[in-house]
């Protein structure tokens, strides 16, 4: 993921555009079933990091965010979606522009939550006094081709063994997750997992590590779709990225009840 202006090569030699997805639980939520402010702005710093990251190659710290505004809030159930940019890149800083939407996966609504720019400061280890982060060149991400779902994170030490790895289950939780939104967002109806393949874990995912999950749908039932998810891993400091893992995950649409309803066109 060295050169974001060429988008029409496969998932693994450039960047999709970066985007963190996660979901509102009753744990990151007030008592009036909204989101926290603080748990967003943790979430829209995280993406900033790893746009900066990307683009430098180096360490980054977060010096400031500004215009933040919080214009609408993201419920429990709903799917947060944070895509970062990059807007201005300086000798040994540069700033990042977050959003933050909240989906509503049943309903298919999508609410600009807030805006936000972040200034991140490259602390360039071991880097002579004459170095500066790469330019801003003229081109940008644009849409990808196809409508698979494509999430980024970073695996932090309390998703890791005592040998520095990912746990596998960690990393099956973030594949069921970018199957659960790709499945929901074709049915739009609640969608549960029925089951999963074989998986196998070819290398291994190392704390401070980027993974990004590409899921998409490759068959449908009258009430059951099949989602093929991709865990790629990628250094952050190298860029270099491995193909960790894939496998298909077998969700059914539901009701009220958990009785599966019929939700695709077969």
């Amino acid at each position: 993921m060295t050169d974001d202006s060429n988008v029409e090569m496969a998932p693994g030699e450039t960047p999709a555009p970066a985007t963190l997805i996660d979901i509102v639980f009753p744990g990151d939520a007030n008592h009036h079933g909204t989101l926290f402010g603080g748990a967003g702005l943790a979430l829209m710093d995280r993406i900033a990091f790893i746009v900066a990251t990307r683009h430098g190659r180096v360490p980054f710290v977060t010096a400031s965010c500004d215009r933040v505004d919080f214009r609408a809030p993201a419920r429990i159930g709903h799917v947060i979606s944070f895509s970062g940019r990059r807007v201005r890149v300086g000798r040994r800083s540069m700033v990042v522009e977050v959003d933050m939407v909240a989906e509503d996966l049943i309903a298919g609504t999508r609410d600009l939550c807030t805006r936000g720019q972040f200034t991140m400061v490259a602390m360039p280890e071991g880097k002579d006094a004459e170095w500066s982060l790469p330019s801003l060149d003229s081109a940008t991400i644009g849409p990808t081709k196809d409508d698979a779902v494509r999430m980024v994170d970073i695996v932090f030490p309390d998703q890791a063994n005592s040998f520095g790895a990912m746990f596998g289950g960690d990393a099956l939780a973030q594949m069921t997750k970018a199957a659960f939104v790709a499945a929901t967002r074709a049915s739009r109806k609640t969608t549960v997992l029925a089951s999963c393949q074989r998986i196998d874990f070819t290398h291994r995912i190392t704390v401070g590590s980027i993974i990004e999950l590409v899921a998409r749908i490759v068959k449908t039932g009258r009430s059951s779709t099949t989602v093929e998810v991709e865990l790629w891993s990628e250094d952050l400091m190298g860029g270099n990225r491995t193909l960790t893992a894939r496998g298909a995950f077998i969700m059914v649409a539901v009701d009220r009840d958990n009785r599966p309803v019929t939700a695709f066109a077969a």
